[in-house]
């Protein structure tokens, strides 16, 4: 049986002076991204499509919803909605309560969304995130709209 890292194809690294070892890309970029967490953060001005997002001070309704965000969406809206290269911040003056409703939150996880905003394209349905899991990502994102006075 094939290890986690095992694959077809992988390149041979020198690691500190030692004889030829075996590492797949796959291993060598987990070793790369957790290199980047020990460098010094950079602003979210510096990069595209993210903002920087303030979440201290939410409700323990709002903070599981925070840990769900995390686990279902931030792989296209970054962690805490603050944006990715693959989907806009939700933490945004555009998503605000009077432009963007939280009937229209639960339109777009159930039903999908077309590309409206901004260039990454429609948004596919959510299939895996239920109306009680929605429910707690909505009190997270509304309340982290109000901590950085998006109202």
């Amino acid at each position: 049986m094939r290890s986690l890292f095992e694959r077809p194809n992988f390149h041979s690294i020198m690691i500190s002076g030692a004889a030829a070892c075996a590492f797949p890309l796959t291993a060598l970029l987990v070793l790369g991204t957790l290199a980047k967490l020990s460098v010094p953060a950079i602003a979210a001005d510096d990069l595209p499509n993210h903002v920087d997002v303030v979440v201290e001070g939410l409700s323990e309704k709002a903070r599981t919803g925070q840990r769900m965000f995390n686990q279902t969406c931030a792989a296209c809206h970054g962690l805490n909605a603050e944006g990715s290269d693959a989907g806009p911040p939700l933490i945004h003056s555009i998503y605000n309560p009077g432009h963007h409703s939280n009937k229209a939150f639960y339109r777009a996880v159930t039903e999908g969304s077309r590309q409206h905003h901004w260039s990454f394209g429609d948004m596919p349905p959510q299939p895996t995130v239920g109306f009680t899991q929605m429910t707690f990502i909505l009190a997270f994102i509304r309340e982290a709209q109000a901590i950085n006075d998006i109202e």
